[in-house]
C-alpha cells in the first residue's frame, strides 16, 4: 500500500482528482454562489448523483416491461382490434358513398329520360383481352333482368349495347366497334343526319366515325351527335360524342365526321343498361344489330 501512495499513479491520480475539484469550486464561485459543506457536497457529487438516476429509470422501465409484459399483450392486441373495425367502418363508409353516388347519377338519367326504364348500376368487371374495341364484361345479367341488345350509357352518354348475357354477368360491345351501328343527328342544326359506326383506325384514338353525311352538312367542330332514335336499336336524345373532325370520303360520294365519345370508354367503373323505352322494337332491334354484324 505504502509504495502505491509512493507511485507516480498515485500521483497522476491525485493530481487529477485536485483538478476536477478545482474546476468545479471555480464553476460555484464564478457564478456567485458561496459554498457551505453541504453545498459543495452537493455540487461534487450532483454528476454522479445524475447517472445514478438515469440508471435508476432505465432500470424502473425495463423492470415495469418485464412485470407488465402480459399486460402489455392485450392492450396491444385490443388496439390492434379496434384500429381493424376503424378501418371496416372506413371501408363500409367509403362503399356507401359510392352507392349514392351512384344513385345520384341514375335520379339524374331518370329525370332527363323518363320515358326509359334503367337497371341498377353495373360495375365493369373487365375489359376483353385483345379486343381493340375496348368491349367490357357487367356483373348484371338474366338474375337482373338483362337480357340481349339493350343499349348501355353512362350519365355522360352512350357507352355501346349488351350482346351476350349470362345469369350474372354481361358482355358489352362498345360504340367504338364497326360491328355497333348508331343512328345519329347533330344536336346544333336537327337537320344533319349519319350513322356512328366504328373502325380500326379511329379506336386506336378511342375515337369512333359518323359516316353517309351529305356533303352539303352543316356540321362543324365541337358539335355534339346524338341518338335519333329511328332505327328503333336505340332511344333518342342520347349523347354520342362530340365531333373532332369533318371532311370527305375518299370515294368524294359523302362526308364524315370524327367523334370522341361523350363517356369515356377506357376508363369506365359503372355503367347503366337501358331495359325498356319508348319506341323499342325487340325484332326490329335484332334485325338492325344482325345488320351491322355483316356490314363489311
Amino acid at each position: 500500500m505504502g509504495e502505491f501512495l509512493k507511485s507516480t499513479r498515485f500521483k497522476v491520480l491525485l493530481a487529477f482528482l485536485a483538478f476536477l475539484v478545482g474546476i468545479m469550486i471555480y464553476s460555484v464561485t464564478k457564478g456567485g454562489y458561496s459554498l457551505s459543506g453541504a453545498s459543495f457536497i452537493n455540487t461534487i457529487t450532483k454528476p454522479f448523483r445524475f447517472a445514478s438516476n438515469s440508471i435508476s429509470m432505465k432500470l424502473e422501465k425495463n423492470a415495469d416491461r418485464i412485470s407488465n409484459a402480459d399486460a402489455y399483450y392485450e392492450e396491444n392486441l385490443e388496439l390492434k382490434r379496434q384500429i381493424g373495425e376503424l378501418n371496416k367502418k372506413l371501408t363500409e363508409y367509403d362503399d356507401l358513398l359510392a352507392e349514392v353516388e351512384e344513385l345520384r347519377k341514375l335520379v339524374v338519367i331518370k329525370e332527363e329520360h323518363p320515358d326509359s326504364v334503367f337497371s341498377q348500376s353495373a360495375e365493369v368487371m373487365g375489359y376483353i383481352a385483345n379486343d381493340p374495341f375496348k368491349g367490357f364484361t357487367i356483373d348484371r345479367g338474366y338474375a337482373d333482368g338483362i337480357e340481349p341488345y339493350s343499349p348501355v350509357i353512362t350519365p355522360e352518354g352512350i357507352v355501346g349495347i349488351v350482346i351476350e348475357v349470362s345469369q350474372h354477368s354481361s358482355t358489352v360491345r362498345t360504340l367504338l366497334s364497326p360491328d355497333l351501328s348508331i343512328a345519329a343527328i347533330c344536336s346544333s342544326t336537327n337537320t344533319d343526319f349519319g350513322i356512328v359506326e366504328g373502325s380500326v383506325l379511329a379506336a386506336e384514338n378511342s375515337r369512333t366515325k359518323l359516316i353517309h353525311l351529305d356533303k352539303k352538312h352543316g356540321i362543324k367542330e365541337g358539335d355534339l351527335m346524338i341518338t335519333s332514335g329511328s332505327s328503333g336499336l336505340f332511344p333518342k336524345d342520347y349523347a354520342i360524342g362530340t365531333v373532332t373532325e369533318v371532311g370527305i370520303e375518299a370515294n368524294g360520294l359523302s362526308a364524315y365526321a370524327e367523334i370522341e365519345p361523350a363517356a369515356d370508354i377506357s376508363r369506365l367503373r359503372s355503367v347503366f343498361v337501358i331495359m325498356d323505352f319508348e319506341g323499342k322494337d325487340g325484332e326490329e332491334e335484332k334485325e338492325d344489330t344482325d345488320e351491322a354484324e355483316n356490314t363489311p
